[in-house]
């Protein structure tokens, strides 16, 4: 399998983030030129070796766990006025009321399974992502890349989620529990266990299809919106090529790419946050049950605050991941451009 991704890295139209300059007849203007050559001398490792998966998954670590974990207060209001609309009501009632139960560190409740499921789910998501991304884009060849490029960064994303969420489940069920039961378990140390001891293995992983039907979705979205937006913003809004803007000028656009992604990703994959929010807190029950039992406008509870924390998750999630590719001197592409040979084609 390594054998097979480690062929696709070196003949793939992504293995170089300059690969453009070596086609037929294809000459960059001099200033380009210069600027290119001059970042790929300063990369610390090969795109799609070893240590530049590792440091991509390092990179996710960093920006789902911290991310995650310091939205913490606002994800337990979430979830509870999506278990319990009548009594949390909207984003305000329900801190007021949270605080007015147990205090400020009511809204702490969940971070330690927070922290530890995401930072894995980042590692997964991020790490993954580039590997499949790598290994599809071989497959389509060059041209096909870039004609596809969207359904390349749909299908990438959609596999790695796959697994990120395997590695995710067991902390989501604890955290969801914690934040929503009350009178259960208020720890991880207490919490994990108790669900070992009275459901088995499959207490944890119940919630896989929802997570699964929230997260993919919501990371499809993720990526393709923001591999696209990047590609728009420097094409339709910022005044010269990324080559030639500054890091705090490329971080700049990042951030707002993730933002107007997360935005989307709130929307699209709510319906099923809600549903994962209810099942773990309702033993026994699920996911149509669930479905069934809220309606349709009851899978919306709880919509505006999710934008707020998804919107804001996601920008900072890709300031982290791509703030660490600059300080390990990852190799970072360029947005897409069309082959020389698509462009023969097309008479462009």
């Amino acid at each position: 399998m390594m054998e097979a991704i480690s062929n696709a890295v070196k003949n793939n139209p992504f293995s170089s983030p300059f690969h453009q300059a070596k086609c037929e007849g294809f000459k960059v203007n001099e200033t380009r030129t210069i600027a290119a050559a001059s970042a790929k001398e300063e990369t610390s490792c090969e795109f799609g070796s070893n240590k530049y998966y590792a440091l991509c998954g390092f990179g996710g670590l960093l920006s789902c766990g911290i991310t995650h974990t310091a939205v913490v207060p606002l994800d337990l209001v979430k979830c509870r006025i999506q278990v319990q609309p009548e009594k949390y009501g909207g984003i305000i009632k329900g801190f007021k009321v949270s605080i007015k139960e147990g205090g400020a560190l009511e809204l702490t409740k969940g971070w330690a399974p927070t922290l530890i499921g995401y930072s894995m789910q980042g590692i997964c998501k991020f790490g993954f992502y580039e590997v499949f991304k790598i290994f599809y884009g071989n497959l389509l060849g060059e041209e096909n890349c870039f004609l596809w490029r969207t359904s390349l960064y749909l299908i990438s994303s959609a596999s790695a989620e796959f697994f990120a969420d395997i590695a995710l489940c067991p902390m989501e069920a604890c955290k969801v529990r914690i934040q929503t039961q009350a009178g259960w378990s208020t720890t991880l140390r207490e919490g994990f266990p108790r669900i070992l001891k009275e459901e088995g293995v499959n207490g944890f992983y119940k919630g896989l299809v929802p997570l699964w039907c929230r997260q993919i979705p919501y990371t499809m979205m993720k990526f393709a919106c923001f591999e696209r937006t990047v590609e728009a913003l420097y094409k339709y809004v910022v005044p010269k090529p990324r080559v030639e803007c500054n890091k705090a000028e490329q971080l700049a656009v990042t951030f707002t790419a993730g933002y107007i992604a997360g935005v989307f990703c709130a929307i699209v994959s709510h319906p099923a946050d809600t549903i994962v929010s209810k099942l773990n807190q309702a033993k026994g029950s699920n996911f149509m049950d669930i479905a069934k039992d809220l309606g349709f406008m009851g899978m919306w509870k709880g919509l505006f605050p999710r934008i707020i924390m998804i919107g804001t998750l996601t920008a900072l999630q890709w300031f982290i991941y791509d703030s660490v590719k600059v300080y390990f001197r990852l190799p970072r592409p360029p947005p897409p451009e069309m082959p020389e040979s698509l462009k023969r084609k097309m008479g462009v």
